[in-house]
């Protein structure tokens, strides 16, 4: 942005989530800007979650990776980009295609993408091109094939708001798809006859909508759609035209399924026989039904049949592909979709082609290419054991941080660390990747970056660029490009453009197609620079000529040889035995995103949980004598964590949640994928990431801190977490041995300067010990540690990092608490608008009954909702009864 310049708002879309949000970003300096919602966007019509709202909080420089690096060392691009091109050349001259690959990911834009497929499976004869897509919506892709012919999502998100029914199954959708379950809510609102029933064994925030919860045991899903379809076909709810015209194999799964029983399904699920019928009667008296499935359904080994048995009641009953019906895929990436269109799994060629002849040669022919893959490549899984036995001697990671998010993570990064090339495409400087890479690549991020992302339903957004890329980062395209210039494919790569690569893309959808592919976006081949600049939300299908589908498969014409849909007989689907140990269950958290690389930079984000957990059974955790807050440790034969315990009666007995986020740079031992088994289905390759079996124990800590400091926090402890915060970083820390100095401890720790003034208490038994630090009269860092976790008001002390402390005051710091008469706001609740426990509190005790009202007194929950669940649940705590 030159000086002087108007400073324009650019509509562009969220990096987050597959909801696809547009968002209006006005900059306001060279590395930051402004964030609201795009009110006509047809995703979100203006509204955001918290992580949304929070972008403008994450665009700094500090930790971005602006120069490439080769063996650690700073460089050029010449430089680092002859390393990868001399490195991928050896592995194929030597080796063959099936030793180099690409490992991508949702983040990417469509183009991005583009171009690395092209590359690796038209011109370097690979298909070892996956991405981490694979881990969230690879067995969504895998059934919709199966049943349909080709990856197609039928409906659309107005269908979830004009429904008489939804059936929400594997997915919290409250938390991770916060303006889509908003959109529900207000449908509900509006129509208090839409029935929705939640299907998890959790009770989540989605239940708070919820007419009807069915806690289900863990991977018992398939079942319960078995005894549905057995139901349904019983008791005559079957569209016999629909089946009779459009589909095939009913007789087959019928017989099948017949053994599913209410009272069997009821053995399987360990549901009562009471709650299956309620479900299985609104299932089959309401016409129009959606099912709303997400990674709860997707990870699993059966995950594939799972998927189809919810396709299968659908087609059974003819409804989909009409307006409020049908089953819907929610994907948990900006571009999982986008990736799909492209070809960014291992098992697709390109824009919805498979490795089949046809396909191969058609392929060959659009991109001239010499060297097209005949078979596909490896899944996510095999790819990196094919990297770990030395098989794959080149690979190149973009936008993703695979040492974290894979299953069995400690041996994806001993895979790593082993191969002879490893190249890593990132905006940030130093993540678990990363340390693995021999070259590192400085990446435009978000904000950055110019192209085109597509959301669950189908819809392509612009993604525009509003900031200039920082230091000597470019885009991932280009990167690309630069690869394959360098291998002697100049003039298929000689792309100057997103808008170009674009145009070639929509341009192979349409090759050769005719209506016989669902992927067609041959309306858009042509278009001008102007007109990518300023392409408004569209979903596909738009050919050039034909009919535009809002809504696929409402009369048939499927994508099979002979247009009719095929219902499945499940093959995977087994009455489970009881897991040894505990059941561990992986995800998301409200106001966090992978592996934090991005939500970690925003300090509002970080408040509400601030430290890796592990939600527990209260029971369990009374056998196991752990309390609220202690620390426990999960271990299995792969390896163990610590994390500390939340116990919570929405968590079943038997199972613990722990989230996703923590990384080795966030957390001494929390990454929860280095206990995930890398067991994966066998029909889309997707990892069970959501079942694998851990002990648990109490980690018997000696003692347990807190920290903040206005510096980076170096912990060093037994175990330790640590976070961003709105001035420095605040750290939670334990220990199995005390220090021999405290004071000694607490100036490595907060890494002081050497004339800081202390200020300082210790108890005679040396074990519990407070400090806090000025220099210049400014606190600059505090420690307060005890025998027990620390109670404090935690959220108020990380406001007073920075502030000149007035020297009466300075002892009272060590209280932890807040003078009379000065109110702790308490642990943030309500992340967008910054609300506290205690100040939701203090409304509810002056009259503020249901969380509207509490709304109009704080704040809280007016933006996204996605705090609502945590209001209701303080009013109940309250023993208020609410209304709304």
């Amino acid at each position: 942005m030159a000086d002087g310049a108007p400073i324009e708002a650019v509509k562009t879309t969220c990096a987050y989530c597959g909801v696809g949000c547009g968002i209006v970003a006005t900059p306001t300096g060279p590395n930051s800007a402004t964030i609201r919602g795009d009110r006509q966007h047809p995703a979100n019509w203006g509204k955001l979650c918290s992580k949304g709202s929070a972008l403008g909080e994450t665009l700094g420089l500090t930790g971005r990776l602006l120069t490439p690096f080769v063996g650690g060392r700073r460089t050029n691009w010449d430089t680092a980009m002859t390393r990868v091109a001399e490195g991928f050349a050896e592995a194929l001259t030597h080796h063959g295609p099936d030793s180099v690959a690409f490992y991508l990911s949702g983040q990417l834009l469509t183009e991005d993408y583009y171009v690395a497929n092209k590359l690796m499976k038209g011109f370097l004869g690979s298909g070892n091109v996956d991405t981490n897509s694979r881990l969230c919506m690879a067995s969504a892709v895998a059934a919709h094939k199966r049943a349909f012919g080709s990856d197609t999502v039928p409906g659309t998100y107005e269908d979830l708001e004009v429904c008489d029914l939804l059936v929400l199954t594997g997915s919290n959708l409250a938390w991770c798809h916060p303006v889509i379950f908003q959109r529900i809510v207000a449908a509900k609102e509006r129509r208090p006859g839409l029935k929705v029933v939640v299907i998890d064994p959790r009770r989540t925030s989605s239940c708070d909508i919820a007419d009807l919860h069915l806690p289900i045991t863990p991977g018992s899903d398939a079942a319960l759609f078995l005894g549905l379809f057995s139901y349904l076909e019983s008791r005559g709810y079957r569209d016999d035209p629909f089946v009779k015209d459009h589909t095939k194999g009913v007789d087959e799964l019928a017989a099948y399924a017949s053994t599913f029983t209410v009272e069997d399904v009821a053995r399987r699920t360990e549901l009562s026989e009471d709650k299956i019928r309620r479900f299985f009667r609104l299932f089959a008296q309401t016409e129009r039904v959606v099912t709303l499935f997400s990674m709860g359904i997707n990870q699993a080994t059966d995950g594939t049949d799972r998927v189809n048995t919810i396709i299968n009641c659908h087609l059974l009953t003819g409804r989909l592909g009409k307006e409020g019906m049908g089953p819907f895929s929610m994907t948990g990436q900006p571009n999982a979709m986008g990736g799909r269109e492209v070809g960014g799994l291992a098992n697709q060629l390109a824009c919805h082609m498979d490795f089949e002849p046809t396909s191969i040669d058609r392929v060959q022919r659009f991109w001239n290419a010499p060297a097209v893959a005949k078979a596909p490549g490896l899944k996510a899984v095999d790819l990196f054991d094919a990297v770990h036995e030395g098989k794959i001697k080149a690979i190149w990671i973009m936008a993703t941080n695979p040492v974290v998010s894979m299953p069995d993570a400690d041996r994806v990064k001993d895979a790593l660390q082993a191969c002879p090339l490893v190249v890593v495409s990132d905006i940030a400087h130093d993540t678990d990747t990363a340390r693995c890479a021999d070259v590192l690549l400085p990446a435009t991020g978000w904000g950055e970056k110019d192209g085109t992302v597509t959301n669950s339903e189908r819809m392509i957004s612009r993604q525009r660029a509003f900031l200039a890329p920082p230091g000597l980062a470019r885009h991932d395209w280009w990167a690309v490009c630069e690869l394959a210039r360098r291998l002697g494919f100049d003039d298929s790569f000689a792309f100057e453009s997103a808008a170009e690569i674009f145009r070639e893309y929509t341009a192979m959808t349409a090759f050769e197609n005719n209506g016989s592919r669902d992927l067609d976006l041959g309306a858009l081949q042509n278009l001008s620079d102007a007109g990518y600049t300023s392409l408004d939300p569209i979903r596909w299908p738009c050919p050039v000529k034909g009919k535009h589908k809002e809504r696929f498969f409402s009369e048939g014409d499927f994508y099979t040889e002979d247009r009719r849909a095929r219902f499945v007989v499940p093959l995977t689907v087994k009455k489970k035995p009881k897991p040894k140990g505990f059941t561990l269950n992986t995800g998301r958290v409200r106001d966090q995103w992978h592996t934090m690389t991005r939500t970690g930079r925003a300090p509002r984000l970080n408040r509400h949980m601030p430290e890796p957990f592990a939600h527990i059974h209260p029971k369990d955790a009374e056998e196991l004598n752990l309390k609220n807050h202690d620390l426990l440790r999960l271990s299995n034969n792969k390896g163990s964590i610590v994390v500390r315990t939340k116990t919570a009666d929405t968590q079943e007995p038997g199972a613990v949640f722990v989230p996703m986020h923590w990384t080795r740079d966030t957390a001494s031992n929390a990454c929860v994928d280095t206990l995930v088994t890398p067991s994966a289905d066998p029909f889309s390759g997707q990892p069970a990431l959501k079942s694998s079996s851990v002990t648990v124990e109490p980690f018997n800590a000696l003692w347990d801190g807190f920290a903040l400091s206005l510096n980076r926090l170096s912990p060093g402890t037994d175990y330790w977490a640590r976070v961003v915060s709105d001035r420095g970083e605040r750290a939670e820390m334990a220990g199995l041995t005390r220090p021999e100095n405290w004071r000694v401890f607490a100036q490595d720790l907060l890494c002081t300067e050497p004339d800081a003034q202390f200020v300082e208490s210790n108890n005679s038994a040396g074990d519990a010990y407070r400090c806090a630090l000025f220099i210049s009269g400014r606190l600059t860092g505090l420690l307060i540690t005890g025998t027990k976790p620390v109670a404090a008001a935690k959220d108020w002390l990380a406001d007073q990092i920075g502030r000149v402390v007035p020297v009466e005051e300075r002892f009272l710091l060590l209280s932890g608490y807040p003078p009379k008469g000065f109110l702790d706001p308490g642990p943030i609740i309500c992340s967008c608008l910054g609300v506290g426990r205690n100040t939701i509190r203090e409304a509810i005790k002056k009259g503020a009954s249901n969380p509207t009202l509490i709304g109009e007194c704080t704040g809280a929950g007016t933006n996204c909702g996605s705090c609502r669940s945590e209001l209701r649940q303080m009013l109940e705590d309250a023993n208020v009864t609410t209304q709304a």
